[in-house]
């Protein structure tokens, strides 16, 4: 598996979860405090989200995760904060899997 899966995948969980966390903030304002708006806020976490699915499915397909975990991995997109406590532990566990070769480093 190459690095870029595995970034790619960390740089998703991350914008996903700060953008969620702005969105669960904007819900209360709006029906807490009857005050703003969540429409763009909930469009934009939600693209970002199915670029998430994607890149974790990617992820957990090169993995060979079973689907457990795969559903655990995108669940941790959708409650706020998981996110933050769940790449760590999957990169942990990812990065072993890593095979990219520097060719310079190779000898002939």
């Amino acid at each position: 598996m190459k690095s870029n899966v595995l970034s790619r995948y960390r740089v998703m969980a991350y914008i996903t979860a700060v953008w969620l966390l702005v969105f669960t903030v904007a819900i209360i304002m709006k029906y807490g405090f009857d005050t703003g708006d969540t429409m763009l806020i909930s469009q934009i976490h939600g693209v970002l989200f199915i670029v998430y699915v994607v890149f974790a499915f990617d992820l957990g397909s090169k993995a060979k995760w079973p689907f457990g975990k795969l559903l655990w991995v995108l669940a941790a997109g959708c409650i706020p904060a998981a996110s933050f406590f769940v790449e760590p532990k999957i990169t942990r566990e990812t990065r072993p899997l890593i095979t990219d070769h520097d060719p310079e480093t190779v000898e002939a």
